[in-house]
């Protein structure tokens, strides 16, 4: 069996608002969990309890993303204005 190789070059990865979706996940996980939270009986009575805490982890888990993408954004940015001094540009420049 041959191996397979691409055809073509892989597409640029696409920069969106991170910061912004992930921030409203986390919000929709959470609203899920509260929305959820007056059913806990009827959950545990049906052994679907798991659905509560699957929106709680999805809550917690987006906070840590939205930390995460916050970083990473930051450190975008500030590369681009560690490359927009060393040509003398301004950072407009950069980040357009």
């Amino acid at each position: 069996m041959a191996k397979w190789t691409p055809k073509h070059e892989a597409p640029e990865p696409l920069e969106g608002p991170v910061v912004a979706t992930i921030t409203g996940g986390t919000i929709l996980w959470f609203v899920l969990f509260l929305v959820q939270l007056p059913f806990y009986g009827w959950f545990d009575g049906h052994g679907h309890l798991w659905w509560l805490w699957t929106c709680l982890a999805g809550a917690g888990l987006g906070l840590i993303g939205i930390w995460y993408v916050r970083g990473r954004d930051a450190a975008i940015k500030r590369a681009a204005a560690a490359a927009a001094a060393g040509r003398g540009d301004t950072v407009e420049d950069a980040t357009s």
